[in-house]
């Protein structure tokens, strides 16, 4: 059913996606993105995100948060500002530490407030990378049990309810990674890291940058869409490597990383590199899609080892640790699980 589903919606995809969409990377960069790094899962995920039907579904997905801007006052006034976040010159956001992120949006606006700024203006993009990532584990972490009980609960009609549930599942989880994976794309866009968004800017200039208002969609738009390829992005992704570190310590380690790009994408573009289309300006944005798509790998399959641990039902929670140690009688397990 769910190839079935998913060679509609690519069809429909191909068919309405504009050219070239407002937002971080455009079309063409967002795809490469989330099809880069969803081909790139390695063997320890299930086969239901790391098959052909999955990767053609999460890159589909990757440009759908641009897709469905202008919906309505409320909803982009309220979705836009989780595109970007606005990091000064001396690496904070306005005061805020990337290394030491407040627990919660709420908490990191309340810091915001305190110095004259918000989330709103400052951008939450590492509430958006954090809170998709969240989301991710716990749909693995349902669909862990879902599996189990399908394959392992002595009635045939809880076998039969596990089955249901976990393909309905599986649909929710390949959505919700492609949809987040615009985010994780969106957050190795140097211009999406930083207050010189789009021209430096009313800041201090003493190297002469530009301040013109088209740097943003000269580089992410028009010079992907004239150099950019899945074979080059695919090429200059680092190798895998999940980190033990909390992922709010992750997401502000990508996001600094991202940052240090900001002035050398500046020098490209005051040397013309961006316009001729040198050498130097393709490695440099080849590089940038392929730590996206690289982060986007690490994430997901960071989510799936930590899935192990996140507790699944409501008001007695259990862990999938749990079931696979026989801490939980598959004879109460349906009921545990939510049902």
């Amino acid at each position: 059913m769910r190839r079935a589903v998913t060679s509609a919606f690519i069809s429909i995809a191909v068919l309405t996606t504009p050219a070239l969409p407002a937002g971080a990377w455009g079309a063409l960069g967002h795809t490469l993105i989330s099809r880069a790094g969803a081909s790139a899962l390695g063997p320890s995920l299930p086969a239901f995100v790391r098959d052909a039907a999955a990767v053609d579904e999460i890159a589909a997905l990757g440009p759908e948060l641009d897709r469905s801007r202008d919906a309505g006052e409320t909803h982009d006034r309220d979705l836009d500002p989780g595109h970007y976040v606005d990091v000064g010159d001396d690496g904070t956001i306005f005061g805020v530490d990337l290394s030491a992120l407040p627990p919660t949006r709420e908490a990191y606006d309340t810091a915001l407030r305190a110095t004259g700024s918000d989330e709103y203006r400052a951008g939450f993009l590492p509430y958006t990378l954090i809170d998709g990532w969240q989301q991710i584990a716990k749909d693995f972490a349902i669909w862990r049990i879902d599996d189990a009980g399908a394959k392992r609960a002595p009635a045939s009609a809880d076998r039969t309810w596990f089955a249901t549930d976990r393909a309905l599942r599986q649909i929710l989880t390949l959505r919700d990674i492609g949809v987040w994976s615009h985010y994780v794309g969106d957050a190795s866009q140097p211009l999406h890291v930083t207050v010189h968004y789009n021209g430096w800017g009313a800041f201090p200039n003493p190297n002469g940058y530009s301040v013109s208002h088209t740097v943003h969609a000269d580089f992410e738009s028009r010079f992907v869409d004239a150099h950019a390829t899945l074979a080059a992005v695919t090429a200059h992704m680092r190798p895998p490597a999940v980190s033990e570190a909390p992922i709010a310590a992750q997401i502000g380690a990508y996001l600094r990383a991202t940052a240090a790009h900001v002035v050398p994408l500046y020098e490209l573009e005051k040397r013309s590199d961006f316009s001729s289309g040198s050498a130097a300006a393709v490695d440099f944005t080849n590089a940038r899609l392929a730590d996206g798509a690289a982060e986007l790998r690490d994430l997901i399959t960071l989510a799936w080892v930590d899935s192990a641990n996140v507790k699944v039902g409501y008001p007695h929670a259990i862990t999938p640790a749990e079931v696979d140690s026989g801490q939980v009688p598959f004879d109460r397990l349906r009921v545990t699980a939510g049902d």
